[in-house]
């Protein structure tokens, strides 16, 4: 058996408006929760995200070659029955994360709560982002290798979707990072949250959205770049097809502005739709199902 209310109070040191409110958040994500596995969309939505900063109208006068392949994969996409967007981070302002979430679960909110949204600080990702994420089924992420990592706007962009991985409505919404107030909320919630009721604890929103992984580059980079962003990815509790990444490479005996003529082939653009058809499969296949994790950890 839990704790009675009077326990609680005093375990925690907390009055009864707070442990209230702390009652009232636990509601309103199981809520949530029920509302992210129960999608009533038609299709099967997929979302592009580029991170690619080059751009033939801009300093690089040249278009990206990973998002040349993430277009063709959204475009078959949508040629057999999902409905498809690409969103280009490079036009998008995306404030750097604050790292709130290091110092205890519930100081890191959703919304994100350094930015909030619909407010003169809020950014992009709080205002425009973090809802079309929540509603893709699918989420493919391409990316240059720079310096043999991932770009610099897909690592913000990784960065700040902490928000959405097991992130709580902040406790005093008028004092958003009340450390104190934030550190007892975190403890309430290991505390109370049942295995067996989604959104009785931590939400971790990504959970079950299938994720796929494109890369171009040259340098050896490319195995650090996808197996970053696979084990972010997997923590983050994404699912992945077979042959959920497709890596793209041109020869280093040429120059690199004649790349586009070797990564236009036709074995990537297959490979790219082969991640499409992989990727749409196996969203029809876990459609709607709960995933299984610690409600009181994240």
């Amino acid at each position: 058996m839990g704790l009675s209310d009077k326990e609680l109070m005093k375990a925690l040191k907390i009055d009864k408006q707070t442990l209230d409110r702390f009652r009232q958040i636990q509601k309103e994500t199981i809520v949530e929760a029920r509302r992210l596995v129960s999608k009533t969309n038609k299709k099967i939505r997929v979302l592009g995200i580029s991170g690619s900063a080059r751009s033939k109208e801009d300093m690089a006068q040249e278009d990206s070659n990973s998002e040349m392949l993430l277009s063709a994969c959204l475009g078959h996409c949508e040629k057999i029955g999902a409905a498809a967007e690409m969103i280009k981070l490079r036009d998008y302002k995306i404030e750097h994360c604050k790292a709130c979430y290091s110092t205890t679960n519930t100081q890191c909110h959703f919304y994100c709560s350094c930015y909030p949204k619909g407010t003169p600080a809020g950014d992009d990702m709080s205002n425009v982002l973090y809802d079309k994420i929540i509603d893709a089924d699918i989420i493919i992420f391409a990316t240059p290798v720079n310096n043999f990592k991932i770009s610099s706007l897909m690592s913000l962009f990784i960065d700040r979707c902490i928000s959405l991985d097991g992130s709580l409505k902040p406790a005093n919404p008028d004092f958003t990072k009340d450390r104190a107030l934030n550190i007892k909320h975190t403890k309430f919630v290991q505390m109370n949250s049942d295995r067996e009721v989604p959104g009785s604890g931590f939400l971790r929103r990504f959970a079950g959205k299938v994720a796929g992984i494109i890369v171009t580059g040259h340098e050896e980079g490319a195995a650090l770049a996808i197996s970053s962003l696979y084990m972010t990815l997997s923590h983050y509790g994404m699912i992945f097809a077979p042959w959920s990444n497709v890596y793209a490479m041109a020869t280093v005996q040429n120059p690199t502005h004649e790349d586009k003529k070797f990564l236009n082939d036709k074995i990537y653009i297959n490979e790219v739709r082969d991640l499409a058809e992989n990727s749409v499969s196996m969203a029809k296949l876990v459609k709607n199902k709960n995933w299984r994790y610690d409600y009181s950890s994240d």
